[in-house]
Order: structure tokens, then C-alpha cells, then sequence
């Protein structure tokens, strides 16, 4: 019983202490950018200070299957004196970056499925395009509220949902039976092997089209979206969910990006310090899935989200500037 007990405490606190270092430094960087002009710092410190956020948004990101924008976007734009059309394009090259630093673990644990992965990220890579050349075209401020809404409505749904980590799909459809989505995959947490099957997939599809316009219109990745569409409505495993969600996003946020370098909204001082750091996170946020619960995941996401969904709702509305 007592081994069963210790590795679920030891992954709560490990979590627990990933989290706090998380928001304590995005406190920092938000002090300094209020109290002391910018002028006045050296030209280091800003490229410093991506890279160590970053870093610390791979680890967390990872394991949540959200995407290194998601959290990226929200909190760079916010706490950082970047224009949000270069945070934007950054933000994609960020997700990507997470996406492709963990792809090949994620794929060799089995906790990522490409047969899943590839008919959604062909959609969504399409509508993506779309999106990212919408969100160029609007205000910046109509972005930045925008995108706290969305942010702050994934958190009501992520709490009035019952997200279940093993859901039970009795017959696959027949959609997913002709493109063969199903596998086996082993629990780390619990050292079970389970086999998962989805359905909905028609459904599933037409969802990952309006889920690519808002990624490249926002510039996050839409992993957020990506988890809840693969678990609550195909049914696959939470962790089947948040590994296939990186593949997802790896397609998707290429499609965008190339928009925002065509239109000059990638600015290398702000892109190279954010993508270094987000890989070198990722690899740790990576092994973390393979023994993190996933009620610990749903935890960090749910709490990490909402406070950048606060921050860019009031930032766009111009109340916490």
C-alpha cells in the first residue's frame, strides 16, 4: 500500500513546486517592466528573461498537451513590452518547437498515435491559414480581449466537465475503423496496459477546422482545444490525448507560421531566446507525462490558464495595462 501511496505524493509536490516556480517568474518580469522603464535595463535582460519563462512553460506545457502558445501568447503579451502581433508569431514557433522537442518521446512511449494525429492536423493546418490571416487584419486590442475569453471559457469548461482519464468508447465508428485509430499504450503512473479506441470522428473533423482558425488567429496552438476535443468528444485516453495533441500542433502551427514570417511578424530577438528555451523545457515536460497523473495535469492546466486568461482580458480591455 505504502508504494502505492508514495509515488502520487512525490508527483503532487513535484508539480507543486513546477507550478510556483512557473508564476514567480512571471511576477518578476511584469515588476520590472512596471516600475523601471525599459530604456533603462540592459539589452540582455529581456532575451534572458524569455528563456528562462519558456523553459519553465515547456515542462508545464508538455505534460498538459496544451501547447507551449497557450500559455506562451497570454503571458509574453502580457508581463512583456512586445507588440502582440510579434508575441503572436513568436507564440507559434513556440508551440511548434515544444511539439517537435517532445514528438519523438511521446511517439517511442506509445502515448502519441499517428493515425489519430494526421487526418485532424490536415484540416486544421488549412483552416489555420485562414485564421492567422484574420488575426493580422483586426486591432490588437480586439485580439488580446479575444483571446482572454476563449482562454478563460476553456477553464469553465476543463471545471464543469468530467474528464476522464481511461473513457470508455464500447464501438468505435466507422470512420475510425477505415483509417485504423486505435492502440495500446502503457500507463506509467499505474503500469497498466491500455488499449483505446475513439469515435465521433466525423464530428471530431469538423471541429479541428474551427480549431486551426483559431490557432493561427491567436497564435497559441490551440492545444488547449486540441486535449478536450480528443478526450471528452472522440474518447481517447487523457495522456493518449495530450501526446497526440503535440503531433497535432506540430502540423498546425507550421501552416500559421509561415503567414506571420511572410508578413514580417517574427522578430528574432524575441523568437530564437523563446523557441531554445521551450525545447530544452519540453524534453523535461515530456518524461513528466509518463509519471504524472492525470488529475495533476488537469490541476496545473486549469490553474495555469486561468491566470493568463485574467491577465489578457484585462490587458485588452485596458484596465491592468
Amino acid at each position: 500500500m505504502d508504494r502505492l501511496i508514495t509515488p502520487s505524493l512525490a508527483s503532487i509536490r513535484q508539480a507543486g513546486r513546477v507550478l510556483a516556480l512557473f508564476l514567480l517568474l512571471a511576477l518578476p518580469a511584469y515588476a520590472a517592466g512596471s516600475v523601471v522603464p525599459a530604456s533603462t535595463l540592459p539589452w540582455w535582460f529581456w532575451p534572458l528573461a524569455l528563456f528562462v519563462t519558456c523553459f519553465f512553460i515547456g515542462i508545464v506545457a508538455v505534460p498538459a498537451g496544451i501547447g507551449g502558445g497557450t500559455l506562451f501568447v497570454p503571458i509574453i503579451g502580457g508581463f512583456f513590452p512586445f507588440h502582440l502581433d510579434f508575441v503572436r508569431g513568436a507564440g507559434l514557433l513556440v508551440a511548434l518547437a515544444s511539439a517537435l522537442a517532445a514528438g519523438p518521446m511521446l511517439l517511442r512511449g506509445g502515448l502519441a498515435s499517428l493515425r489519430l494525429a494526421l487526418p485532424l492536423a490536415l484540416l486544421a493546418s488549412m483552416s489555420s491559414i485562414a485564421g492567422a490571416l484574420l488575426g493580422l487584419a483586426l486591432p490588437a486590442s480586439a485580439i488580446q480581449t479575444a483571446l482572454g475569453l476563449i482562454v478563460l471559457g476553456i477553464v469553465a469548461l476543463m471545471l464543469v466537465s468530467k474528464k476522464s482519464e481511461f473513457p470508455l468508447v464500447a464501438q468505435p465508428d466507422r470512420l475510425s475503423c477505415a483509417l485504423g485509430i486505435h492502440g495500446v499504450f502503457i500507463d506509467g503512473a499505474s503500469g497498466r496496459s491500455i488499449d483505446w479506441q475513439v469515435h465521433r470522428t466525423p464530428v471530431g473533423l469538423l471541429l479541428f477546422l474551427g480549431i486551426g482558425v483559431m490557432a493561427g488567429m491567436f497564435g497559441i496552438g490551440a492545444g488547449w482545444a486540441n486535449v478536450p476535443a480528443l478526450n471528452l468528444l472522440m474518447g481517447a485516453p487523457l495522456k493518449v490525448s495530450a501526446g497526440t495533441s503535440g503531433l497535432v500542433l506540430s502540423l498546425v502551427d507550421s501552416s500559421a507560421a509561415w503567414v506571420y514570417l511572410n508578413r514580417g511578424a517574427v522578430m528574432p530577438m524575441i523568437a530564437v531566446p523563446s523557441v531554445v528555451g521551450m525545447m530544452l523545457g519540453a524534453r523535461i515536460g515530456a518524461r513528466l507525462l509518463h509519471v504524472l497523473k492525470g488529475s495533476v495535469i488537469r490541476k496545473m492546466v486549469i490553474t495555469l490558464l486561468l491566470f493568463a486568461g485574467i491577465r489578457a482580458l484585462l490587458k485588452g480591455l485596458g484596465v491592468w495595462v
